[in-house]
This record gives C-alpha cells, structure tokens and sequence, in this order.
C-alpha cells in the first residue's frame, strides 16, 4: 500500500486519540468536581487514581496537561482544584451525565441503580442538539434520579443544604435528598426497603453495626454503609 493509501487511516487514528484524549480530560474534571461537591476537602492525586481506577504516574501526567489548559492548579504532593475555566468545563460534563441518567430512568426503564455505567459511555457519544431535546423531553429537571442537581445550560446549579444521615443526631427527621450512585449494591439495598430522594426519614440510632430508621410509618435497620451514601435535607 502506498504512503498515499495508508493516509485516511493515520488520520483516523488520529482523530480516536484525540477523542480519547477529550474523554478522558472530562472524566478527571468531573471527578475533581464531584468530589468537593458534598464535602470541602480537595482531591488528592491518590484519590483521583482511585476513582478513575488508574495508575498515579497516569494522573501526575494528565493533571499538568490539565494544568497547562488552565483548568486545574496542582502542586507537587497537594490536592488537585479546578480553576473556575475547569468548574465551568466540569459542569458541562456534569450536565450531560446528569440528564442522560434521569432520560434513562424515566424513558427507558431503567433503574437508579444502572444508570451510572450507561451515562458514562453516552454522555461522550450523544451531541448538543440531542442532550437539548432530552431536556425538553424530561421538562428541564433540576434533580437526577439520585438526587443530584442537574447544571443548567448555562452551568448554573441548585444545590440544597443536606446533612449527611451519619451525622444527624437520633431523632431526627428529614426528607432525603441525595444518595450517591457510586456503589448499584447499595443503592439497589436502600431501593428495597423504599429509601430514596423524596422520603420522609427519621433517625432513631446510629450505632456501629447498623443504623436504625423509621420510613414511612415503619422501622427498618440498614447498614453503616448504606446510610453513609445518604444525604436529608439540613
């Protein structure tokens, strides 16, 4: 085959890596994010390897390209922010992840506790003009199924005041506002015993094994795990 033949190809390879390259830049700006978004502690690049399941070295050479796109700023040993170019880039992702999970679940049949993994294929894959008519189709919502507020258009979000359940002191009650779609184990644990954003929660003891909780008239015990991916409202 000729120089000349082969081309196209070469270009196409091309194209995928800095595809590639795109995706996976959105996936660390989102996951920097995320994790300041219910709590104030910044990331750490170890933390980061963690959540995105990588190498550290990965991380240390996509956060100084991240850093050169001042996106980020990142010190030798310190946690990782975003600069407010990179919170506006994170939210954007946000956005499209956030609406593609709350379309799945009203539209597809899908349950809150597969969302995740799906959203995280198509909100690379589906256009602006595709996210825009989901959101019209779900009438803009500002939550996800989860409880996570969905950025508008133009990057703007509502966010409630929460408490985490593990922190609340016995007897107190509130609705539930958030559970964290990290782990479908525990989300599916909590859907079965009717736990979601929406209901009426009273705390009645948080001990070690197990946390006690009265829902809708009836007691139930879940564990620390569970009740530690749950936010009430403050």
């Amino acid at each position: 085959m000729s120089s000349a033949e082969g081309a196209p190809s070469a270009g196409l390879g091309a194209e995928r890596r800095t595809a590639d390259a795109a995706r996976a830049a959105d996936d660390y700006l989102k996951s920097i994010y995320s994790h300041t978004e219910w709590q104030t502690e910044p990331i750490t690049p170890s933390q980061l390897a963690g959540t995105l399941g990588v190498a550290p070295s990965t991380v240390t050479e996509m956060v100084k390209k991240l850093a050169a796109r001042d996106l980020v700023v990142h010190e030798p040993y310190r946690a990782v922010r975003l600069t407010a170019a990179g919170a506006r880039h994170a939210l954007q992702v946000l956005r499209r992840h956030r609406l593609i999970e709350t379309w799945l679940v009203r539209e597809m049949g899908y349950g809150w506790e597969e969302v995740h993994d799906e959203a995280e294929v198509l909100e690379h894959a589906i256009s602006d003009r595709l996210l825009d008519a989901i959101d019209e189709r779900l009438g803009h919502p500002h939550v996800d199924p989860h409880g996570d507020a969905i950025p508008d258009a133009d990057g703007a979000i509502r966010q409630a005041a929460t408490r985490p359940l593990l922190e609340c002191e016995s007897g107190y009650t509130g609705e539930v506002i958030r559970v964290s779609d990290r782990d479908p184990e525990l989300l599916r644990a909590l859907r079965d015993v009717g736990i979601g954003p929406g209901t009426r929660l009273r705390v009645d003891l948080i001990g070690p094994p197990a946390v006690a909780v009265t829902c809708d008239g009836k007691p139930y015990l879940i564990t620390r795990e569970a009740a530690g991916v749950v936010w009430l409202s403050a």
